[in-house]
């Protein structure tokens, strides 16, 4: 995956995201992996997410939470879920308080998306006179993204405050 900046960021627009409950499966993913497995772990979503209970409509997340000083994280591919209680073991769960974002749109292909990533985290945010809230950033999947070719675009949900 290209992790150089991008030249097509378009602009964000702000949301306040309501709290959600995601459950789904979790990795942590180290500094010096960048994620590199996460492709693989959404296929693995992909087949367990007929067993996540309580669900909640069609949209998946992309969680990165938990990071630390050294750039390390835990990424959760999921589901919003209307309850923890009946939720089987095998799944992690992270609960997203309610938070201001700045939400970008990617249309690219998925396999760019370290690109959109990188340029909002090292050129968008540095240069906004925002700061990034300690509070997960998301992906959003929604109906229009195929997991299968990767198609269809996604939003990224960066938490900010002033």
């Amino acid at each position: 995956m290209d992790s150089t900046l991008t030249d097509k960021l378009e602009p964000p627009r702000f949301e306040t995201g309501k709290p959600l409950l995601v459950a789904g499966i979790s990795e942590r993913c180290t500094h010096e992996n960048g994620g590199a497995g996460i492709p693989n772990q959404w296929q693995r979503f992909h087949q367990k997410v007929g067993d996540i209970p309580d669900r909640v409509g069609q949209v998946a997340y992309g969680v990165c939470c938990n990071g630390d000083d050294s750039g390390n994280f835990d990424y959760i591919a999921g589901v919003e879920v209307s309850d923890f209680s009946d939720l089987p073991r095998e799944f992690s769960r992270v609960r997203i308080p309610e938070q201001r974002y700045a939400v970008f749109t990617h249309r690219d292909h998925i396999s760019s998306i370290r690109r959109t990533v990188n340029t909002i985290w090292n050129h968008w945010l540095p240069a906004s006179g925002l700061n990034a809230a300690d509070a997960p950033s998301f992906e959003r999947y929604d109906e229009n993204f195929d997991p299968l070719t990767g198609n269809g675009g996604l939003e990224i949900w960066v938490p900010v405050k002033q």
